[in-house]
């Protein structure tokens, strides 16, 4: 009976550990808006997996010229960083849900479109006010805000695992977009009546469907997901009057003195409307970084990594298949640990260690002549790579204000994006010159710059420093309290259950 009662207990406090260690109590803790965030981004990567396998294949069926997907591709891109840019500086104002609800129904609009026209202007017009997304990538308008959503849900105690359980879930949701809609078209060409147009219409249905989902979510969220602005309210007002009123009567000796009525100087700003100068010093050094990293990456992107292993070893389509597909289900694996990491090591720490060895495996990618040692880069630079996504996202949020913070991260999705889009193009003319190799020893370099840079930069930072006495940090004490309440009832269980 001891043993059996001993062996309960193990089993209870091993689950109690993982429960705490792999994030799911800061997701639970966090409430249930942090889970219709992360779900409704989920649903949206399905959506967005799902278009980037068809898209190239659909213009092609339709006799679009790769110039005009070239096109089509660059004008996406450049609508949705517009977009971004935009809705990201007046979210706060409207309200986030709004927008939300608001981007839900342009990217429903948009699937619309690609399942009935066929005229190329009409779906460029669709892609480019719209949101499509034809990289598979989340470029438009939802990723700043839902970061700047989660890191007001939570507190610097729990931010690293929401936000790395929102990046685990979003690649499990791009997966699987891309699994079934590769079915769904194999499915869909064995039976009569169905072209491959008329398939590729179809699947846009589920681009419509995942765009009214991400609707149905944002209407469920809660005032919570809303940024409070302080303000002086008349007691406030009364007693800053009271407190000129005497350090005026203390300097005249006892006499009257006239009270001025004029507001207090307003706070200097940035030449960026509602960010102030502080945040921007910090930012600044950090987007140059970020850019940097990003040119990197546009550079060495998984597409020419993908080409370049084609043209070195001639391997059969469905061999690279195979390579790509473990490289992005490590990549998934090895975020869920990025949140016990940066809670344990920090948030600098846990994206510099991480990163650097994916960064010197891109250096390193060209030099092996046999495809054993380069698929093992390969997968080591994917394993890796992701893992400071997250704690990138805290790190912001940890710098800035929280009013601050939903302008700021759209800012950086768009450097990012539009540092990311040149890349391609150096790659392209190193390929040409049959310097490819250069490529990626370029990005690699660049890659550890970015990792040592940032650690020299902002390892002795402090952090959080805006959310000190503030709401945040109430919200933090009483995730806190339920927090030592989760992890006390087991033990009190025990000991009751031991004692009777």
């Amino acid at each position: 009976m001891d043993r059996r009662h001993a062996s309960g207990s193990g089993l209870r406090k091993s689950a109690l550990w993982l429960y705490h260690e792999s994030g799911v109590r800061s997701v639970h803790l966090t409430g249930r808006d942090a889970w219709f965030v992360i779900l409704a981004r989920t649903c949206r990567m399905f959506a967005f997996g799902g278009a980037s396998l068809i898209m190239a294949l659909f213009f092609a069926t339709l006799g679009f010229s790769d110039r005009q997907l070239g096109l089509f591709m660059t004008m996406t891109l450049a609508g949705d960083c517009v977009l971004s840019f935009a809705l990201t500086f007046i979210a706060d104002n409207i309200g986030r849900r709004r927008v939300f609800i608001g981007s839900g129904l342009l990217m429903a609009v948009s699937g619309l479109a690609f399942a009935y026209f066929e005229n190329f202007w009409i779906l460029l017009l669709a892609a480019v006010v719209g949101v499509i997304s034809a990289t598979g990538s989340d470029f438009g308008p939802f990723r700043a805000i839902e970061e700047s959503v989660l890191s007001h849900l939570t507190t610097p105690e729990t931010r690293p695992d929401v936000l790395s359980w929102y990046i685990v879930t979003s690649n499990l949701g791009s997966a699987a977009g891309i699994e079934v809609a590769g079915r769904v078209v194999e499915a869909l060409k064995s039976r009569d009546g169905w072209s491959e147009r008329r398939i590729y219409h179809a699947i846009f249905g589920i681009y419509v469907i995942m765009g009214v989902v991400n609707m149905g979510f944002a209407l469920l969220m809660t005032d919570n997901c809303e940024i409070t602005k302080p303000e002086l309210s008349v007691d406030d007002g009364t007693q800053a009057a009271q407190g000129l009123l005497s350090e005026s009567d203390e300097e005249m000796d006892g006499e009257m003195a006239p009270v001025s009525n004029e507001p207090p100087a307003p706070q200097k700003k940035s030449l960026f409307s509602g960010i102030s100068m502080a945040s921007m010093f910090v930012m600044y050094k950090l987007w140059f970084l970020l850019t940097v990293d990003s040119l990197a990456d546009g550079m060495a992107s998984y597409a020419l990594t993908n080409y370049y292993l084609d043209r070195k070893f001639h391997l059969p389509k469905s061999q690279l298949g195979d390579y790509m597909s473990a490289n992005y289900i490590l990549g998934g694996i090895s975020s869920v640990f990025a949140g016990p990491l940066a809670r344990h090591l920090g948030l600098i720490n846990t994206m510099v260690f991480t990163h650097l060895p994916s960064s010197v495996a891109v250096l390193l990618f060209p030099a092996p002549q046999g495809i054993v040692l380069t698929v093992i880069l390969l997968l080591i630079r994917g394993g890796l790579n992701n893992m400071d996504q997250a704690p990138r996202a805290a790190l912001i949020a940890a710098v800035v204000k929280p009013e601050e913070r939903t302008a700021v991260m759209g800012i950086t999705s768009t450097l990012r994006t539009l540092a990311s889009t040149i890349g391609p193009s150096i790659t392209g003319a190193l390929a040409d010159t049959d310097k490819f190799w250069v490529a990626f020893v370029t990005a690699g370099v660049l890659r550890v710059a970015y990792d040592l840079g940032l650690w020299v930069m902002f390892v002795n930072m402090k952090l959080h420093t805006h959310e000190e006495g503030g709401q945040d940090s109430s919200r933090s004490r009483r995730v806190d309290d339920e927090e030592d309440s989760v992890e006390m009832d087991p033990f009190k269980q025990e000991e009751e259950e031991h004692a009777r």
